[in-house]
């Protein structure tokens, strides 16, 4: 098995190694999806890495003795696997393999012919057994944001691999009954986005379960603040058939992760004459809706969306909208299609966008 594995030159046949996340990021860059480059660090890599450093008896051992029911027994036994990780020696070849890739990378997305020979880029923690359609694992293991260099991605690479031994991603595999062995982590190196706005899209509307809908949460500055609940972000509901806006909630969004000195995210505060502007215009909504739409339709079932508007880079005049995560949707897509309160048919969503004419489309205008 090949160490590393391009986004580029995904084939299904990888998706073992790749873990959920790098193997949904291979197929959508496959699909033709807009996704930042990027590469992976197989899982095998990181069985390999734990059986040369003779940790792998170890941390077996460590995880069977854990009481699930015992938040204490979880604490120690991660706290205990991820320092055996931390000081794990990288074998020499991975090491060259890895550092080989992020210069490629490098070249690849910078400017000039050296292109940048410091490429920021996002280090995504990708374990075999995320993003099923029973258990995403979102947020269970962690991702790194603007790291530059060689080291610093080198360091990261084993960070990721320590965090399959958070506390919560231990209970949550084992609450989801995936045992003890067999799960290994996978790590993607991906160009960093630096976004204007960003935030998550779902193909249903996840109050209802209702298909016809697709609801997108959207706040200032890096998607952190959404996906961890910091920030109560701006809200639209999105009709799939027509593409219009049926409703929107502005929220006043207090919070963003941006850029600071010495290449770190960090949250800081809004300034109060942003805080209760839209973070997206009508356009921008739609074109993050037809994106999620794309997902949904190659995958053929619902998704939950990662993406950003990159405040760095425009097509046509218009800001980039990237994809950056795509996944199944674990709670309505569990029950059964009637189970929806609401149901309606292309036909019905068009009689009723046309009743409810788009926000300052006079009445009787054609």
């Amino acid at each position: 098995m090949a160490q590393i594995l391009w986004f580029e030159n995904y084939q299904p046949a990888d998706a073992p190694e790749l873990g959920g996340k790098n193997a949904s990021l291979g197929t959508l860059t496959g699909a033709g999806l807009p996704v930042p480059p990027g590469f992976a660090v197989s899982a095998d890599c990181y069985r390999k890495a734990l059986a040369d450093g003779g940790l792998t008896g170890q941390l077996d051992a460590l995880i069977a003795a854990v009481d699930p029911r015992d938040p204490a027994s979880v604490s120690a036994a991660g706290e205990r696997a991820r320092a055996l990780i931390g000081t794990l020696k990288v074998p020499a070849d991975l090491a060259a393999a890895i550092r080989g890739a992020y210069g490629r990378l490098c070249q690849q997305c910078g400017s000039g012919q050296r292109g940048d020979a410091d490429l920021p880029v996002a280090v995504r923690s990708s374990a075999t057994c995320e993003d099923q359609p029973d258990a995403s694992f979102a947020g269970e293991h962690d991702t790194y944001l603007w790291v530059r260099g060689g080291d610093a991605v080198m360091a990261h690479v084993l960070r990721c691999w320590a965090s399959l031994f958070t506390d919560r991603g231990i209970a949550y595999r084992l609450e989801r009954g995936y045992g003890r062995a067999h799960v290994a982590m996978s790590v993607g190196v991906q160009q960093m986005v630096r976004p204007r706005t960003a935030g998550v899209a779902f193909t249903l509307n996840p109050l209802n379960g209702d298909r016809s809908q697709i609801a997108i949460d959207a706040s200032w500055g890096f998607g952190e603040a959404v996906v961890s609940g910091e920030v109560t972000p701006d809200n639209f509901l999105v009709d799939k058939v027509m593409g219009t806006v049926t409703k929107r909630t502005i929220s006043a969004k207090t919070l963003e992760y941006r850029l600071t000195g010495a290449d770190t995210v960090t949250a800081v505060p809004v300034e109060a004459e942003r805080q209760s502007v839209p973070c997206l215009s009508d356009d921008e909504i739609q074109a993050v809706a037809r994106l999620a739409r794309r997902a949904e339709k190659h995958y053929k079932c619902p998704q939950d969306v990662e993406w950003a508007i990159d405040g760095t880079q425009a097509i046509d005049g218009a800001q980039s909208v990237l994809l950056l995560q795509s996944r199944p949707e674990t709670v309505w897509s569990r029950h059964p299609r009637q189970a929806a309160t609401c149901t309606a048919d292309p036909i019905t969503s068009m009689v009723q966008t046309l009743l409810r004419p788009k926000p300052g489309t006079p009445e009787g205008s054609c």
